[in-house]
Formats: structure tokens, C-alpha cells, sequence
């Protein structure tokens, strides 16, 4: 679904986003407010967005929504799991959906978990660095290291192996997905080992990412956000792109729908909500042989996204580092 798409009316009721990472991020939690704005607006809905940065406020911070009989509670990432578990029981007429998230055993049925294949992005982010690159050394800088994000760097691997056996990836962990000092460090120190193209995996501290591959010139980023063509119009050359806020909108739209239950949604390519996309941005302003040589290698590109979607390319989820 998209703005517009004819998402119910309501006219009246709440809609609540709790984020447990801060706004001004030019990514994830910016989307999301965004499209929690346009359901209001859409709906006749009361949107209501909460930053939850003290993880000793969460369930404080559900049970005050809930009392105030919010219709739909998203919130974000694995932290909140344990709460949401614990409460939504207690306020069945509240539709609950939880991005980002591990599947509930039993599930509830007010409660929807959304998990996305991120890393199959990061396997074509792999393919496309590798035949870019002319060091033969790549990049991948996640927040931390999560089961999600070590089976996005081990993708990555594979899909760079997969076409440059003698392929390099260099990778670290920032330890905060909101650290954009700690990025610009790491990156700049892979950049200087000889890597001319970084896979950013780390919400706000990709800023910093960005910022280093600005400072000389043969430098790529491929990054998570539109929003962030604008910080590297010359560098940001893709995207492994999550759209939170899509991803928000039409769980949302699915929960205010008659017959919702709650339930695991495992989104991957083809949904709208994950891809890998080169920048238009990047397309005019970056360097003329860099967009030359995307031009001649998206198709190799495109062909390998089709096989993972028909099934004929199977990128494994492998958590071990």
C-alpha cells in the first residue's frame, strides 16, 4: 500500500509510534514518523510519536498508551519484545506491531512482529561492491553486532565472493546505531586500508560513514535511505533500502482492516520495502566513470535480484561471525 492507497477512515481513535532510537536520523525513525503523520491525516486518526530512550520507560510508557486506549501501538527493534509480550495481553482491544522483531511463540493475536530479509539486500550490495571496486577491497560498518546484522555482513561476503573470489570485505562493528563520530572514525580507517566502497548498517552512525567517504575522492557508500543521497551527493552510489516508514504504513493499513490478526510478517524483496537501488542522485553528480560503470554492471545486478526472488539463488541467514 502507498499514500493515498484508501487505507479505512476512522475518524477518531490514536495512532502511536514508540521509537527507541532518536528522530533527526535521516533514515529509519524520520520515514516512520512520517507515514504515521500521513495515516493521521489519511484517517481522521490522532497520531502520537514518542521517543523511548531509557529502556526502564517502556512498559511505563505502553501502559500510559494503553489506558488512554491507543487503537494501534507500533513500536521498534528487539528491546521492546519483552514488554510488549508482557502487556499487550493486558490491552486486548489494542492492535500491537512491533518492527523489526522476533516472532512471538505462541503468537497473540494482537500482536503483529515484523521481521525483514535485510540481508539479502546486503548479498547484492556485495555483488555491486565487488564489481565496482578497484582496490579489491570493500566495506561493511553495522551498529552492532546482532544475529540480523552478522547474517547482513555474511551476505555481503557471500555476494561479493560470488563474483571476485579474491574479493577483501573489511568490517566493524560502531557498538550504536547513533554514533556518528564513532562511523566517520571507522570508516575513515577503512577507507585508508584501501577500501573504496563501504556498506553502512548502522541507522544515525551512518552520518559519519557518509562524512568519510566525502573527504577524498573514489569513495562509494552504499547506505539505507533516500534521505541520505542529500549527505553524499557525489558518494552515496546505493542503497540496501528498509523503508521503516512504508513498512510502518502498511501494517498499519493491514491492522485497521477488517479481520486483522496478529501474527509473523517476514518482508523481503519484491515488497516494496526491501531493495537494493542505485541513486539518481549519484546518477547526476557523482564521478562520470564511477556512473559509467554502474550503468554497465546493473543489469548482472538486476539479473541476480530476479534469482533471488524466483528462489534459484539462495542467500543463507548465517548469524555465526
Amino acid at each position: 500500500m502507498t499514500a493515498g492507497s484508501g487505507v479505512a477512515r476512522a475518524d477518531g481513535g490514536m495512532l502511536a509510534l514508540v521509537h527507541t532510537q532518536a528522530a533527526g536520523d535521516n533514515g529509519p525513525v524520520d520515514s516512520m514518523i512520517a507515514r504515521l503523520q500521513d495515516l493521521a491525516e489519511e484517517t481522521g486518526m490522532t497520531a502520537r510519536a514518542i521517543y523511548a530512550q531509557d529502556p526502564a520507560t517502556y512498559e511505563t510508557i505502553f501502559r500510559t498508551l494503553g489506558d488512554a486506549g491507543a487503537s494501534v501501538i507500533v513500536t521498534t527493534f528487539a528491546e521492546v519484545g519483552a514488554p510488549v509480550k508482557a502487556l499487550a495481553p493486558q490491552y486486548p482491544g489494542t492492535k500491537w506491531i512491533q518492527l523489526y522483531a522476533d516472532p512471538i511463540e505462541p503468537a497473540l493475536p494482537n500482536v503483529a512482529t515484523i521481521s525483514y530479509d535485510y540481508h539479502l539486500g546486503c548479498y547484492l550490495s556485495g555483488v555491486f561492491g565487488a564489481l565496482m571496486s578497484e582496490t579489491g577491497k570493500i566495506g561493511y560498518v553495522g551498529g552492532a553486532s546482532l544475529p540480523t546484522l552478522n547474517a547482513d555482513l555474511n551476505a555481503m561476503k557471500a555476494g561479493a565472493l560470488s563474483v571476485n573470489p579474491d574479493i577483501k570485505v573489511l568490517s566493524a562493528f560502531a557498538g550504536s546505531f547513533q554514533d556518528p563520530a564513532k562511523g566517520q572514525e571507522i570508516a575513515t580507517q577503512m577507507y585508508t586500508e584501501g577500501a573504496d566502497f563501504i556498506q553502512t548498517d548502522a541507522a544515525a552512525t551512518d552520518g559519519g560513514i557518509i562524512a568519510a567517504a566525502n573527504e577524498a575522492d573514489g569513495r562509494m557508500v552504499s547506505a539505507i535511505s533516500p534521505a541520505q543521497y542529500r549527505l553524499g551527493p557525489a558518494t552515496v552510489a546505493t542503497l540496501v533500502s528498509l523503508d521503516f516508514g512504508q513498512s510502518l504504513y502498511n501494517e498499519v493499513s493491514r491492522a485497521m482492516a477488517d479481520g486483522w490478526t496478529g501474527g509473523h510478517v517476514s518482508t523481503g524483496l519484491g515488497t516494496g520495502v526491501i531493495d537494493f537501488i542505485a541513486s539518481p542522485v549519484f546518477a547526476e553528480e557523482g564521478p562520470e566513470a564511477q556512473v559509467s560503470r554502474i550503468e554497465e554492471i546493473w543489469p548482472e545486478v538486476e539479473a541476480i535480484k530476479q534469482q533471488i526472488m524466483e528462489g534459484t539463488v539462495e542467500v543463507p541467514f548465517d548469524t555465526t561471525l
